[in-house]
């Protein structure tokens, strides 16, 4: 069985790119977040111990984001799925898209970023 908590529109302010001005003004990103568990059991019980706590994941996401300056997209979504493997073993899967609408791009344009998907590995 394949579950879905989803999480959207996450903003956060944080100093990652490669321009100087970027890491020392920052901007703001948003973040979204697919995670797959098994949600059989909290659909039965009604208990937050049988799920993921979204504001957990939340939190964690927002530590693993906000806490480091990074030169790219690809390496702060990645630690964004990192971090959620590693304090949610209930989560067999996460889906991790970072948007950048302030790029500094010479362009118009609606938004870019990156989506990555990370899964738990067997021998975690």
């Amino acid at each position: 069985m394949t579950d879905t908590i989803f999480i959207q529109g996450l903003l956060i302010h944080a100093r990652h790119g490669v321009l100087e001005h970027e890491a020392e003004v920052g901007q703001r990103f948003v973040i979204d977040l697919e995670l797959t568990t098994d949600l059989s059991e909290s659909s039965r019980t009604d208990k937050l111990a049988d799920t993921v706590s979204y504001a957990d994941v939340v939190k964690a996401a927002t530590a693993a984001f906000a806490d480091k300056n990074y030169r790219l997209l690809e390496r702060a979504a990645g630690a964004v799925a990192e971090a959620i493997l590693a304090a949610f073993p209930r989560i067999s899967a996460v889906k991790v898209t970072v948007h950048k609408p302030h790029a500094p791009i010479a362009a118009i344009f609606h938004d870019v970023g990156v989506t990555i998907t990370r899964t738990r590995s067997s021998h975690d």
